[in-house]
């Protein structure tokens, strides 16, 4: 490497050496404001055996907002508007077989392309990276954090975000050897070096911006420049939070290439992705998301800014499904016996954090019987349509795509196709439940605010070990200021305990029910409608939503009512905010709530009997109880859980009234704590079933376990800790631990 990229590198190892990962902060390094990623193109291998998934992916970079306007590579003519004879079909992805890259030239020609050998040596450190460069030594942390800039003459240094992944090699992309390419470039002689790289760069610019209806022609030269041939290794090195790469006397972004492949692979323990097994006991892998997004499943850019499409192929075992986020129902090709490639691609550009993943012996679940009878009585259906009509006519506001609040087709599609697949023991309970509800909340969803921003949709019923409490932390102070070059630390992203926190989902839920009481629920569903038109497609912050709804509805600014004051009361105070406890003395007025509180009542009277009457006695006042939604049952247990004591005979009568075993998860959760708080031995075996079945939500109980400092409780818990701990998720298992431990 040389000596400039190595001393820019070695400044980027010092920034991160001072972020430890074991704090709460996380780094976004990539300098997404030098240079944009357009579009990724992933051809990958998963191997469920070693728990690692193998392959490429090819990235097309755009300048950012920080490079220098004029004088690029990417000024060219428009395309040609026609592409009916481009052809892509799922059928024919792109396909690169490669377990290990050391032995691939990067002169490979065309048609070779892909084949090396395998079961070369890993030559990575102990820590799983790869590098290029000559070893450096002597790195030291500093305790400054710096920013990687362009200054002066330096060479430009991409910086992409990754951790947990072995990087075997870097190299720049020949778009221009791709048979048909010359559609993308200009009359020009080439006469040298530079003349062939501005190219080259000219025909990624051209494809990245090809207009929106030339979606099937761009996805076509996505797969084949995917497949071109390398042009010439790049230098790179990798910290623990980033992939640097660099290429000698290259000093501006608009000079660095615009097309890269890299060859990599995923770690066991990389914390994107989470090697498993179903509900069924057969072997799973799926991404986690959360905390770190997909950083562990590739290079990528994972700043929200960093909109782009994608497309993905995947091969494994022909026992496997492959499900992902794609716009696609994808069928699978078979390759060779006992091997499958699925397709995948999107064309609504998304962040990187979206990327999704699930590879497992799911079954779908069909309809055998019949079609449920779908009907909309929404109220507002007439206006709503309407107002999508006067969309239709006018522009939208997010980037250019194949956009379907833009087609009148679409926006009468009251439900649109949909899967769905479960491990094998469940399937069954989800046709009996899920077939018929699913439709009726897709047509709800489409009653309520228009058009679907997805032409179809796939769901899955995860693994019992999946996190599901959500991704967001509440973040009262500023999240860290973002840097020239796009760089930036999310504080506390990493702090385990607050992907539990569940306080900012409430107050933000009550926070809208108190606006649409004040404003009225026809005006507030109408102006959600709105929000949805005119911020489809696009990135935004709660902020967007609350001055949009004042500016909508102005008159609730002549009650004092402004985003300000809104933040500051709701979200920025501790405790209960003062509207909610001021609404909380009507609640009981609510007729659902009344039912409840005559119930509790009712239990209570039964409970003092029960301590005090003959067996005999207790037939002849037998009660009588009113069945419940799971709402209403919540809210009686947590009402029941308030009394000091509840007898053994009134615990057996509650459970037997209404089948708590069988209840959802947040009904069963309040059950849980009843029998942890009266030492409810005879129904541990609930306790335990939740530890094992809703791993998320569980993590609360190990504390109310181990609280009571009751040798059989706590026994109860390290018992289920042990027996999960190697499944559950990262941050589940480091909260549970610190509270066994």
């Amino acid at each position: 490497m040389t000596e400039n990229l190595q001393s820019r590198c070695l400044a980027n190892w010092n920034m991160e050496m001072k972020l430890d990962p074991a704090k709460d902060d996380l780094p976004l390094m990539a300098n997404t404001r030098h240079m944009l990623v357009k579009h990724y193109v992933l051809d990958l291998d998963v191997d469920f055996k070693s728990q690692v998934i193998e392959g490429t992916v090819v990235l097309f970079f755009e300048p950012g907002s920080r490079c220098e306007k004029g004088g690029s590579a990417g000024e060219g003519p428009c395309l040609s508007q026609s592409y009916e004879t481009c052809k892509i079909r799922a059928s024919e992805p792109c396909h690169s077989p490669v377990t290990n890259v050391s032995a691939c030239s990067s002169k490979t020609e065309y048609n070779d392309f892909a084949v090396c050998a395998k079961g070369e040596k890993d030559t990575s450190d102990k820590n799983g990276n790869h590098s290029n460069r000559e070893q450096v030594s002597g790195i030291s942390s500093s305790k400054n954090c710096y920013d990687i800039e362009n200054h002066g003459n330096e060479d430009f240094l991409l910086v992409l975000d990754c951790c947990d992944l072995s990087v075997l090699k870097v190299e720049e992309v020949d778009v221009a050897a791709v048979p048909g390419i010359e559609k993308f470039t200009r009359s020009a002689k080439l006469t040298d070096a530079e003349e062939l790289r501005n190219l080259r760069n000219q025909i990624v610019h051209e494809l990245v911006t090809l207009p929106a209806d030339h979606w099937r022609e761009q996805l076509y030269y996505y797969t084949r420049c995917s497949q071109a041939p390398g042009c010439g290794e790049l230098l790179f090195s990798t910290g623990p939070w980033s992939l640097m790469i660099g290429k000698a006397e290259v000093q501006a972004p608009r000079d660095f290439p615009h097309a890269i492949r890299i060859w990599y692979k995923t770690k066991p323990e990389g914390r994107s992705v989470t090697w498993t097994t179903d509900q069924s006991s057969r072997p799973c892998v799926y991404t986690m998301g959360s905390p770190i997004n997909n950083r562990a499943l590739f290079p990528c850019q994972e700043p929200p800014v960093a909109m782009s499409t994608w497309q993905t192929t995947v091969r494994t075992a022909s026992c496997f499904v492959v499900l992902m986020s794609g716009e696609n129902s994808a069928e699978p090709v078979q390759l060779q016996e006992g091997v499958l490639s699925w397709y995948y691609y999107v064309t609504m550009p998304m962040p990187a954090s979206t990327f999704t993943i699930a590879i497992g012996c799911w079954t779908e679940v069909k309809q055998e019987s019949h079609i449920a009878d779908i009907r909309t009585t929404n109220e507002f259906s007439s206006l709503f349509s309407r107002a999508d009509l006067r969309l239709i006519e006018g522009s939208c506001g997010h980037v250019t795509y194949p956009c379907r609040f833009q087609n009148p087709a679409a926006s009468s599609q009251l439900v649109i196709p949909h899967r769905v697949f479960a491990p094998w023991c469940l399937k069954d309970r989800c046709a009996e439940i899920l077939l018929e509800l699913i439709p009726r909340c897709l047509s709800a969803a489409h009653g309520t605010l228009g058009t679907h921003p997805f032409s179809r949709l796939d769901v899955l019923i995860v693994p019992s070990n999946f996190s599901s409490l959500g991704m967001a932390r509440p973040n009262k102070e500023n999240t860290g200021e973002v840097s020239e070059s796009g760089t930036c630390i999310i504080k506390h992203g990493l702090n385990a305990e607050k992907i539990f926190m569940q306080v900012h989902y409430l107050k933000g839920y009550f926070l809208l029910q108190s606006l649409a009481k004040r404003i009225g629920e026809a005006t507030y569903f109408e102006f959600l409608r709105k929000f949805v038109q005119k911020f489809h497609g696009q990135l935004i912050l709660s902020q967007d939503f609350l001055y949009m709804l004042l500016e909508d509805i102005p008159e609730q600014k002549g009650y004092g009512l402004s985003v300000e004051n809104i933040i500051q009361t709701w979200l920025d105070t501790s405790g209960i905010p003062k509207p909610l406890l001021e609404e909380c003395q009507t609640w009981d007025q609510c007729r659902l709530v009344q039912q409840v509180n005559d119930e509790v009542t009712k239990w209570i009277q039964v409970n003092q009997r029960a301590r005090k009457r003959s067996k005999r006695k207790r037939r002849q006042d037998e009660v009588t109880f009113q069945k419940l939604l799971p709402d209403q049952l919540v809210l009686l247990l947590e009402s029941l859980l308030e009394e000091k004591t509840l007898c053994l005979r009134t615990l057996q009568c509650l459970e037997k009234t209404y089948h708590l075993d069988e209840q959802d998860a947040e009904v069963r959760h309040r059950w849980c704590e009843l029998v942890v708080k009266h030492k409810y031995r005879r129904r541990y075996a609930d306790i335990e079933k939740f530890l094992k079945e809703d791993q998320a939500m569980g993590v609360y109980l190990y504390g109310e376990l181990m609280v009571n400092e009751d040798a059989k409780q706590q026994e109860l818990a390290y018992k289920c800790f042990a027996a999960t701990q190697k499944q559950m998720d990262v941050s589940s298992a480091k909260v549970v631990a610190e509270m066994l431990f």
